[in-house]
C-alpha cells in the first residue's frame, strides 16, 4: 500500500443533530445537491482510501440507505450507548480489520467543504512527520465552543481541551479544533480503550488519544487549514444556508475558471453533480440541479431551472423549467415552457411559449411552438404544431400515444384524441379534432360547416353596445354601398 494513502477514513455521521428541529437527520440535509454525508463521502473518496467507514446510530435506517446508494463499498460502524467521539471511533476501528496498518483519518459527516485535496495534504504530513496523530486546526477571534489546541513549549499540540472543560485562560487562544485527524492506526487501536468518561459531559473524548499517545512517546502535530471553511460544520438551518451558499460560490467560480460565463453568480445555483461545457453562458437567476449537463456555446436562462437535463451545443433555453429532459444541438425553448420527465427534443427543434410537454419525443427540425399540450406523443423530423394544440392522451383510466409522420402539420386549436396517428406529409385543418388515422398527404378537416345567422344580436340583446354597433356599421355600409352605386351611374 502506498504510504501516502490513507489506509481508512472514518467518517463519524452518528449524531441526532436536535439543533437542526428536523425529521430529517442531520447528516441527511442537502447542500449544492447532496447530502451532506455525500460531501463527506466524496471528500474520502478524493484522498484515495483504502477503506471508508462510516459511523452510524440515529435514524439509522435512514442513513445506511443513503450510503447504499452513494457509496455500496462504504462500511458501516454501529455506534452504541457509550456515548462521545471517542466511542464512535473505536465503533468504526472495530468494523474495519484487526490488523489494519498505516493512517487512520476521522472526519465528520456534517463538515461538507472539507476536500479530498485537504485530507491528503494531511496524509502527506502526517506520514512526512513522523507522527502519532496530526490533527487539523485552525484560527478564529472567537472559536466559540470549538475545543483549544494547547501547544507546548516546542510548538507541538500538547492536549486538546474541550470548550465545557476548559479554563478562562485556554478559552482565549484563537487556535481551535476541526475534529478532523490522522491517526497511526496502531496509536488509535492502543489508545482508544484507555479513555474513560470523566470529563464535563460524561463522554469518550477522541481529544484524549492525544494526550496517551503524547506520553507513549509518539509525536502530536498539527496541520493548520487556512480555508476555515473547510472546517466548519452544520449544526442548524442557519449554518446550512451559509455553508450552502459559500459551496454554490465555489462551484461558479470553478465553471467560471473552466470558461463558462455566469452573468450573475449571486443568483445562479449549480449542483456539485452538474457539468458545463466551456463558452456556455448562464444568465441570471438559474438554477441547474441534479446531474445536468449543458453543452458548449448553449445559452440557458434568464430564470430557467433545469433538473437532471441534457442540454446539446448551440441550445437555447429561456425561461422554462425542464426535469429529466433532453434538449439537443441548436434547439430553442421558451419562455415559460415546462418540460416534463421524458421530453426529447432533437436538434434544431423548438419548444416555445407557454408550452407543456411531458413524455414526448419530438424530433429533429419539429416545432411545438406556441401555447399547447403535448403528452405521450412522437412528433415527427420537420413536423410543425399550431398554438392552442392539445395531445389529449388520457381517456381517464389510461394513457394513450399519438404520433406524428415527417413533416406533417397541424393547425391552430387542435385537438389529437389518442391513440391516433398521422402519417408522413399529413395535415390537419385549423379546429379540428382528430380521433382517427390520418394517411400521408391527406389532410384531416372536422369542423362544422360555417354559418351567419343575420340579425341575431340586434334580436336577442336589443339594448346591447354590441347592438347599438352592428346598427351602425349596417348603416354605414348601406351609406357606402349607395355612394358606390351613385358614382357608377
Amino acid at each position: 500500500m502506498n504510504a501516502q494513502r490513507p489506509a481508512a477514513v472514518i467518517i463519524l455521521a452518528a449524531g441526532e443533530g436536535t439543533r437542526m428541529k428536523s425529521d430529517t437527520p442531520k447528516v441527511l440535509h442537502r447542500i449544492g445537491g447532496d447530502p451532506l454525508l455525500g460531501h463527506a463521502l466524496r471528500a474520502a473518496h478524493g484522498a484515495e482510501a483504502e477503506n471508508v467507514a462510516v459511523v452510524v446510530r440515529h435514524e439509522r435506517d435512514r442513513v445506511i440507505e443513503f450510503i447504499n446508494q452513494a457509496d455500496p463499498t462504504a462500511i458501516i460502524a454501529d455506534q452504541d450507548e457509550i456515548k462521545g467521539t471517542g466511542r464512535a471511533v473505536e465503533c468504526g476501528l472495530l468494523a474495519l480489520d484487526p490488523q489494519l496498518q498505516g493512517t487512520v483519518l476521522v472526519t465528520m459527516g456534517d463538515v461538507p467543504l472539507l476536500s479530498g485535496e485537504t485530507l491528503t495534504a494531511l496524509t502527506e504530513a502526517h506520514v512526512t512527520a513522523g507522527a502519532a496523530v496530526t490533527v487539523i486546526t485552525a484560527t478564529l477571534d472567537d472559536p466559540k465552543s470549538y475545543g483549544r489546541i494547547v501547544r507546548g513549549a516546542d510548538g507541538s499540540v500538547e492536549r486538546i481541551v474541550e470548550f465545557k472543560d476548559a479554563t478562562d485562560a485556554e478559552r482565549e487562544i484563537k487556535e481551535f479544533n476541526s475534529g478532523i485527524y490522522a491517526f497511526d492506526a496502531e496509536v488509535l487501536r492502543t489508545a482508544l480503550p484507555k479513555i474513560g468518561t470523566d470529563n464535563a459531559q460524561g463522554e469518550k473524548y477522541l481529544t484524549d488519544v492525544l494526550q496517551l499517545a503524547r506520553e507513549a512517546g509518539g509525536k502530536v502535530e498539527a496541520f493548520l487549514c487556512d480555508d476555515i471553511w473547510q472546517t466548519e460544520g452544520v449544526n442548524d438551518r442557519v449554518q446550512l444556508a451559509r455553508l450552502g451558499k459559500v459551496l454554490n460560490q465555489r462551484t461558479c467560480e470553478r465553471w467560471m475558471r473552466e470558461g463558462v460565463t455566469i452573468v450573475d453568480p449571486d443568483t445562479t445555483w449549480i449542483d456539485v453533480h452538474a457539468t458545463i461545457e466551456r463558452d456556455a453562458l448562464i444568465l441570471p437567476g438559474t438554477q441547474v440541479i441534479g446531474a445536468s449537463t449543458i453543452g458548449t456555446h448553449a445559452v440557458i436562462g434568464p430564470d430557467t431551472t433545469l433538473i437532471d437535463t441534457e442540454v446539446g451545443a448551440h441550445a437555447e433555453v429561456k425561461r422554462t423549467e425542464a426535469n429529466l429532459a433532453v434538449i439537443g444541438a441548436d434547439a430553442k425553448v421558451g419562455p415559460f415552457s415546462y418540460l416534463r420527465p421524458g421530453t426529447e427534443l432533437g436538434v434544431g427543434g423548438k419548444i416555445g411559449g407557454f408550452v407543456e410537454t411531458k413524455n414526448a419525443k419530438i424530433h429533429d427540425g419539429a416545432k411545438v411552438p406556441h401555447l399547447a399540450y403535448c403528452g405521450d406523443a412522437v412528433v415527427g423530423e420537420g413536423s410543425n404544431v399550431g398554438a392552442g394544440t392539445i395531445f389529449a392522451n388520457y381517456d381517464g383510466t389510461n394513457k394513450h400515444q399519438t404520433v406524428l409522420g415527417k413533416h406533417s402539420f397541424v393547425g391552430s386549436n387542435s385537438v389529437l384524441v389518442a391513440p391516433v396517428t398521422l402519417a408522413d406529409g399529413a395535415y390537419v385543418a385549423a379546429g379540428s379534432a382528430i380521433t382517427k388515422n390520418v394517411g400521408p398527404g391527406e389532410l384531416a378537416v372536422t369542423r362544422a360547416q360555417q354559418r351567419n345567422i343575420a340579425g341575431w344580436v340586434e334580436r336577442t340583446r336589443p339594448d346591447s353596445a354590441a347592438a347599438a354597433a352592428a346598427a351602425a356599421a349596417r348603416t354605414t355600409d348601406a351609406q357606402t354601398s349607395t355612394e358606390g352605386e351613385q358614382e357608377q351611374a
